[in-house]
């Protein structure tokens, strides 16, 4: 991961559409729309906006919630808490431990109260998810190399970690894989198992969950192509398949998994590139479309969202386009709540595009200019009352 620090925003177009990426279970006509950000250059912590869904307006409404580096969020199905690391080396004077951040929601005024603040126990984390049942709180730790739970209280506090696992050794490539560096983590559908991307080890860890406890138990790796470097991963809603995006070697890995026994088997690799690019390029972001019947990814370098089909039986994809993000650096994007259209960040141009999902097809239209926005980071949405 390249740790690239954000400015706020300074003008936003009126046709911006974002969503969240656990969006897609609700649909509403107006959201408040938080953004989180790194602030060691001019941005202060978390923003929000109100989006009309109807109109595509979006009404800047200021700073939610001061903090440092809150880069990655995750709202509670509830709606009524919001949880954001503070991707940082030392937390409270703690070394090689970032934080993390509860807030309440208010939704009247798109304020976020603090609720409290705890270590994440490893040095800059980078993702973390709720499980199903919204009691526990899963961060990867990049830096630190690896993952830990935390129990959600009632009133939307964390309490004291419920399980932490120190991932252990290093990859291929000296410079990005040096030692472990755990980047996505998040539960099965079925909430009975975890699994966590590390891209210093090119492995998938599968852990078995107790959703009782918060507790984790080691299940052996799935491993990747040395030297790929997963970064995230899009887990089918059935819980046939796991689609493995690798930052490194710019790969998009499909994985056979086994519901009963939380084992990965690949069945498929592909590379997100064109035969004929040359240049540097990072991978960011992997979604599945709400029907699952289309996959998005998106290429840091080539600068572009690849569009492929997913066959429904046996999970394997198949390419149908490639799409310039009119920008550098698509670092995040997402669908809209609908799926009728994606939003693409590109971070160090400082844009957001919007692309039209053509109905049935999955295919996307030219990317269009929506908002000037200063290297984005993470986006989600939470319905207005």
């Amino acid at each position: 991961m390249k740790i690239i620090r954000s400015l706020w925003p300074s003008i936003l177009g009126a046709a911006l559409m974002l969503a969240a990426t656990d969006s897609h279970a609700f649909q509403a006509s107006k959201y408040l729309v938080y953004v989180g950000t790194y602030t060691d250059s001019g941005s202060q912590g978390i923003y929000v906006y109100r989006y009309d869904a109807a109109s595509g307006g979006v009404t800047p409404l200021g700073l939610a919630a001061e903090s440092v580096n809150p880069s990655f969020l995750a709202v509670s199905s509830d709606h009524k808490f919001l949880y954001a690391v503070n991707e940082t080396g030392e937390h409270k004077g703690q070394k090689n431990s970032g934080g993390l951040s509860a807030y309440r929601i208010d939704r009247a005024t798109g304020k976020l109260i603090l609720l409290n603040e705890v270590s994440s126990a490893g040095a800059d984390p980078c993702y973390l998810s709720l499980d199903k049942t919204g009691k526990f709180l899963l961060v990867a730790n990049y830096t630190g190399g690896s993952v830990a739970v935390f129990p959600v209280e009632k009133d939307g506090r964390l309490g004291e970690r419920t399980a932490f696992v120190q991932h252990q050794g290093k990859g291929v490539n000296p410079e990005r894989q040096e030692g472990p560096h755990a980047h996505w983590i998040s539960v099965t559908p079925d909430n009975q198992h975890v699994l966590s991307a590390d891209l210093g080890l090119d492995e998938i860890h599968l852990y078995k969950f107790d959703a009782t406890k918060g507790t984790l138990r080691e299940i052996a790796p799935a491993k990747l192509s040395p030297g790929s470097g997963p970064r995230h991963v899009a887990i089918s809603a059935n819980s046939k398949f796991v689609y493995v995006l690798s930052e490194i070697k710019s790969t998009l890995t499909t994985f056979a998994y086994d519901e009963a026994a939380g084992t990965l088997k690949e069945i498929q690799a592909l590379s997100t590139l064109p035969a004929d690019f040359q240049g540097a390029n990072d991978t960011a972001e992997v979604q599945l479309d709400p029907s699952g019947k289309f996959l998005y990814a998106s290429n840091r370098g080539e600068n572009s969202i690849v569009v492929y089909e997913v066959d429904s039986a046996k999970g394997t994809l198949s390419f149908l386009q490639r799409v310039s993000t009119g920008g550098r650096e698509p670092r995040h994007f997402t669908l809209d709540p609908a799926g009728k259209r994606l939003l693409a960040a590109n971070q160090i141009i400082g844009n957001i595009v919007t692309m039209q999902v053509e109905g049935g097809s999955g295919k996307l239209t030219p990317a269009v200019e929506s908002a000037k926005v200063s290297k984005p980071v993470c986006i989600v949405f939470v319905p207005e009352k």
